[in-house]
């Protein structure tokens, strides 16, 4: 007799897919219909590090299940984000491993070291400080979850915008073998092998390999490789002792990828403004000559999860993890053979991490306390060649800026009665940047580093070493009140603060005289200038869960609003420095924002026992919709603070997000087959904060479906997968180096009708286009 407390997470996974707004707090296999028959059961979740119900937790998440993504036909992180409300989730121009990552409307597009990311990616509980290798493959995975909202008095490394939980499967406790391999359009083709088996009585060792390959969706015309294709080898490793109810249990894992894909170059979309280039037919080709350096993205970790039950009410955790991974890949911004705006970059990353955290469960008082520290390094290294009538104009930035951080936190929830519950909760952060900065200008071709024969010119346009330290305390409270076991409404307010930092892109040279000695680009003026602010926000939430019907419908919708400020805004712009034309960042704490929006979730039995003995038809949905815009944006326009906030628009956050999945489970002999299909919309998104016609998206909408089968004893599946079956093309991101307004961010026009180049001969205005139409056919096997 299996729990009745899950029984109804088993439904909706015979219908396709896990149901929206969860966590399970355990595995989920699929198992045949009439076990999936107890309508109205509890739904257990995990959102607080607890296992408690759906219905108790005062938080806006959503989480899918391993085997609910298989039946979608989910190839890796960013498919998650075409259907959880008010999230994007997409992979960042030049490489396939890149993540941009946007939760309502705080996010972080720039990846250079500098930058803190506004959403927290999580692998098995560990925080990856940089966004670098963070598109992750998803294979062997038991959930991805996101959380909505500020997340830090739960979690080890605060995150201002919300959470994306990465969860990889337990071993089982017996000798398991898994095969699945995959083939569709484009060449694809994946294959994952799992194997796992107990050593003695406590102790399980396991370990899965990933290739995951696939031709480019089009052609680089002038290197002859492909563009946007997919060339990845992955492994895990995992050794577990205890666990499965025992007191102590300990957990030690590794992971390696190595991505060789080649490097994804952007579609123009304007002709060459020097060499009347025309633009490409197909949105998937390119024309880039950039070639060093080889793209080559490496990222390898070890982690270890020890639980300790010290009684019945008190539970000890603790999370080590120690990561590296380093990417080369050679960024071609004009995306044409010759020179103009090229960009070879280097991107190394390592951290150390540790978390304890103490869990209570003591009657009606549950929560828990821990402690953080990280110690990150993040170093990018880039050239920016711009061959001029100079012979070759090559600005080069070595920038180091690490992290160092401590934090306690701790949340506690105190049930009044079965109906009335509080949950307060507090956390404080000290972080400390530490950045190493420098800028050289090179002639006659690339810098040395990347393997060009430039010769030093002139003094260096930065040298700068400095340090800052952000403290912070961010507290949490929420109240919920049942009105029944299935009907919970809550209230809750949350503070979420990222740390300030140093762009490492700007040029020291230009930083002001502030102390009137008449001597520029001193230590202390050139730190003011490069760093930025902390920002922060402060969030309230409304949301009512329910249960309707004896499950029939559950649903989860939720109010929120944010007042956000000190806005970092990351970017660069074309600038003089010393006379020459080069390429500057512009970081800035802008000013105020104000979000405000609705999300609704939910999964609507329609029909069970109509056409056949133990068919489901099920229709799961997901809606956001978000008001996000500037209050306060502070420019310098001919050296004069303006406040543009008119004119600007908060970047990745499209107004409307919603998703739609109608799902059918029939048995078919004693197995059983599942058909379903998804409908995926986002409205109009701008890429940047200033709006820009030639590279903005229009609304769109991307079909999906899917059909698998089961067999009887759930040791194989088949199944084949479409993905954006209309073969929608849409942007996802870009590069912008024209002339524009100040004020209004209007592109300047020349008498040609074309844009004003800013950086560089031929215009740079190129974009990146999501993944087109795919099939592909999927099996799996089981030993």
């Amino acid at each position: 007799m299996k729990s009745p407390k899950i029984s109804f997470i088993r439904a909706a996974l015979l219908a396709g897919i896990a149901t929206p707004g969860l966590f399970v707090a355990m595995p989920v296999m699929a198992q045949d219909a009439a076990e999936a028959d107890n309508a109205g059961d509890e739904i257990i979740v995990t959102a607080r590090r607890r296992e408690e119900s759906l219905q108790d937790v005062p938080v806006a998440v959503s989480a899918f299940s391993g085997e609910a993504l298989e039946m979608r036909g989910a190839l890796d992180l960013t498919d998650v984000g075409n259907i959880t409300p008010n999230t994007t989730l997409e992979t960042s121009r030049g490489s396939n491993s890149t993540l941009s990552a946007f939760i309502r409307g705080i996010g972080q597009q720039d990846p250079v070291s500098g930058f803190e990311p506004g959403v927290g990616i999580y692998l098995d509980d560990v925080y990856l400080n940089r966004p670098q290798a963070a598109v992750l493959d998803i294979y062997d995975v038991e959930r991805i979850e996101v959380l909505r909202g500020p997340q830090g008095t739960l979690y080890g490394r605060n995150t201002i915008g919300g959470a994306v939980k990465y969860v990889t499967k337990r071993l089982p406790q017996d000798v398991a073998v898994a095969v699945r391999a995959t083939v569709g359009t484009y060449g694809q083709a994946d294959g994952v092998i799992t194997a796992s088996a107990p050593i003695g009585d406590i102790v399980r060792v396991g370990a899965s390999v990933a290739r995951l390959s696939r031709g480019g969706f089009g052609d680089n015309l002038t290197t002859g490789r492909e563009n946007y294709n997919k060339d990845v080898w992955a492994a895990r490793g995992t050794i577990e002792l205890g666990g499965y109810g025992a007191p102590v249990s300990v957990r030690i894992s590794g992971d390696y990828s190595r991505d060789k894909s080649d490097p994804r170059g952007g579609h123009r979309l304007i002709p060459g403004l020097l060499s009347g280039a025309p633009v490409l037919d197909d949105v998937y080709d390119t024309r880039g000559g950039l070639v060093d350096p080889e793209q080559d993205i490496k990222a390898y970790g070890l982690a270890m999860n020890i639980s300790v039950d010290l009684s019945e009410s008190l539970t000890l955790r603790s999370i080590s993890a120690w990561r590296k991974d380093d990417t080369f890949t050679p960024i071609d911004f004009d995306a044409l053979p010759a020179v103009d705006v090229d960009v070879p970059g280097a991107y190394f990353n390592e951290q150390i991490s540790q978390e304890v955290q103490l869990l209570v469960d003591a009657g009606p008082l549950n929560g828990m306390i821990g402690a953080y520290y990280l110690d990150a390094t993040a170093d990018t290294l880039f050239d920016v060649r711009l061959f001029t009538t100079l012979n070759g104009l090559t600005a080069f930035t070595n920038a180091a800026v690490d992290t160092e951080t401590y934090a306690v936190f701790g949340d506690f929830t105190y049930d009044f009665s079965d109906q009335l519950s509080l949950s307060v909760g507090g956390r404080y952060t000290w972080d400390t940047r530490t950045a190493n900065i420098l800028r050289q200008n090179y002639l006659g071709g690339g810098s040395p580093f990347f393997g060009g024969a430039g010769v030093p010119f002139g003094a260096a346009s930065t040298n700068f070493s400095g340090k800052r330290s952000f403290n912070k305390f961010t507290p949490r409270v929420s109240v919920s009140f049942k009105l029944t076991p299935d009907h919970n409404i809550y209230a809750s307010y949350s503070q979420g603060f990222k740390g300030g930092g140093f762009d490492p892109r700007g040029v020291g040279a230009n930083a002001p005289d502030l102390n009137g000695n008449g001597i520029r680009g001193e230590n202390d003026e050139v730190a003011a200038f490069l760093s930025f602010r902390p920002e922060s926000v402060d969030s309230y939430e409304v949301g009512y869960k329910g249960n309707l019907f004896d499950g029939g419908l559950t649903f989860a919708l939720a109010g929120f609003y944010a007042d956000y400020t000190d806005v970092q805004i990351p970017g660069s712009v074309a600038c003089i420095v010393g006379g020459l034309p080069s390429f500057c960042g512009v970081t800035s704490n802008a000013g105020k924002a104000t979000f405000k929006g609705v999300e609704l979730e939910f999964n609507a039995r329609l029909g069970e026992n109509f056409a056949t003995d133990g068919d489901r038809l099920n229709l799961l949905g997901a809606v956001g919709y978000i008001d996000a815009k500037f209050d306060e944006y502070i420019t310098n326009i001919a050296n004069v603070p303006t406040d543009v906030a008119q004119f600007r628009q908060i970047q990745n956050t499209p107004d409307w997000t919603a998703s739609a999945t109608l799902a059918y489970m029939t048995p078919v002999g004693a197995g059983r087959l599942n058909l379903g299909t998804t409908l995926s919309y986002r409205s109009s998104t701008n890429q940047f904060e200033i709006p820009n016609p030639f590279i903005d998206q229009s609304g769109y909408a991307l079909l999906d479906a899917s059909i698998v089968y089961t067999s009887p004893d759930d040791k194989w599946t088949i199944g084949i997968h479409g993905k954006n079956l209309t073969d929608k093309q849409y942007k996802t991101s870009g590069y912008s180096f024209i002339a524009a307004n100040a004020t209004t961010g209007v592109p300047t026009l020349g008498v040609n009708g074309l844009p004003i180049a800013s950086l560089g001969r031929e215009g740079t205005l190129t974009a990146f286009y999501g993944n087109p139409r795919q099939v592909f056919l999927t099996a799996g096997l089981k030993f």
